[in-house]
């Protein structure tokens, strides 16, 4: 890997903030945008602006064979069996509330007993909220399998869940807090034992590690494409089209629908039956791109090196007086979240970005990890493959200052 050719592609990086250069270790909750995925964003408005799938005209047409191919990229990029596996959303959060709001609508959630959702100690809000809402109008019950003090799940704990016939699971690939990277091909298997549909949270895996949706043998994926090198405002959901063939739409109006008259509608097929309304066409030819920017890439070898990036860190951190790491499994990625004594998390953030360096403090949208720990709130480092070395010492010795001057 050419590290000083993989920055040169993203310019937000060679700044100075404070006086300090630019240390972004907040990758976790956005990465930042290559200049090719910027510059894609832009032709698109430049030259191929127009609303998709309905116009015979030049730019109409031209803009929707782009759309197109764009969800073919993703669905290659996903290994998902056929594009119209893929709809696009907004992101993450979209995705999971349209699962919970169309699995909560079907008739094998709403008709029989009332509805048990199994999810993690560890899940982030959209993770969470969603199907806590679901269950509690549905007059159900939501059911988490806990975690050890190093952040892993209780496996065991998870089987006997699995033997309450919840009627669907939902986990993250990786926590957003801890860094876990939890075992979600074995937790599939463990719960298609009782026939039922597993849905995998991919925003922190799928930047990081090479996402295989028919290896894992999923029914759901869901993933955020700011997390990945590509705009805000766009992610997809896989889903095996047996499954999406039985759900709901999410939402109604143009695009979405077949026929539609005073007395009856009916549906789109895959996947513009999820797809109402105009689309943010931009946003997905940049989420194509940013795909093939990292596919330009040798994967294993950043991943490799991002890893060291965390070793590097954990490492590092690991010599200062009374820190205490939140999250320390065997099978860690992409961050590092951490305490130091009684120092509040905000205020250890607020003195490390004075010298120029970015990281993430708070409960990071995953209160109950928090309250798990008893603690606040963390300090998060993040870390992407424009990430170097230097930086984490930088990072580090900022670390060390900060808490000499609160203690």
């Amino acid at each position: 890997m050419n590290i000083n050719e993989i920055r040169s592609q993203f310019p937000v990086l060679n700044q100075q903030v404070y006086g300090k250069p630019l240390v972004y270790f907040d990758n976790a909750a956005t990465t930042q945008k290559p200049l090719c995925v910027i510059d894609r964003e832009r032709d698109y408005y430049l030259h191929e602006n127009c609303n998709i799938h309905r116009g015979v005209h030049y730019l109409s047409q031209k803009a929707t064979e782009a759309y197109e191919h764009a969800r073919q990229t993703v669905a290659d990029f996903v290994h998902a069996k056929e594009a119209r596996e893929i709809i696009f959303t907004r992101g993450t959060t979209e995705s999971l509330n349209l699962l919970a709001t169309t699995l909560g609508e079907t008739h094998a959630m709403r008709l029989y007993d009332a509805p048990k959702v199994l999810i993690t100690a560890m899940e982030h809000h959209s993770n969470l909220v969603p199907w806590q809402q679901m269950v509690q109008r549905n007059g159900g019950e939501l059911l988490v399998v806990p975690m050890d003090d190093k952040g892993v799940l209780d496996l065991d704990r998870y089987a006997d869940l699995l033997k309450e016939k919840p009627k669907v699971v939902s986990i993250a690939h990786i926590s957003n807090v801890l860094g876990t990277i939890n075992p979600v091909k074995e937790m599939v298997a463990m719960a298609h034992q009782y026939g039922i549909p597993v849905i995998i949270d991919g925003a922190q895996s799928i930047a990081h590690h090479p996402i295989d949706v028919q290896d894992l043998d999923c029914d759901f994926f869901v993933f955020s494409g700011h997390k990945m090198y590509a705009p805000m405002g766009i992610g997809g959901l896989f889903g095996k089209a047996e499954w999406l063939e039985k759900l709901p739409p999410y939402q109604f109006g143009g695009e979405m629908v077949d026929t539609v008259s005073f007395e009856k509608t009916t549906f789109n097929v895959l996947p513009y039956k999820f797809e109402a309304g105009t689309p943010n066409v931009g946003a997905a030819l940049g989420l194509e791109t940013a795909i093939q920017f990292m596919q330009g890439l040798d994967r294993k070898e950043v991943e490799q090196y991002e890893a060291k990036l965390l070793q590097s860190a954990v490492e590092q951190l690991s010599e200062i007086d009374g820190i205490r790491f939140i999250g320390e499994a065997e099978r860690r990625s992409g961050l590092v979240s951490f305490i130091i004594d009684c120092i509040h998390p905000y205020d250890l953030g607020t003195i490390i970005d004075k010298m120029g360096v970015a990281v993430r403090t708070g409960h990071h949208c995953a209160e109950p990890v928090m309250t798990r720990f008893g603690i606040p709130g963390t300090v998060r480092a993040s870390f992407a493959m424009y990430n170097t070395m230097e930086e984490v010492e930088i990072f580090v010795n900022a670390v060390k200052k900060a808490a000499m001057m609160l203690r």
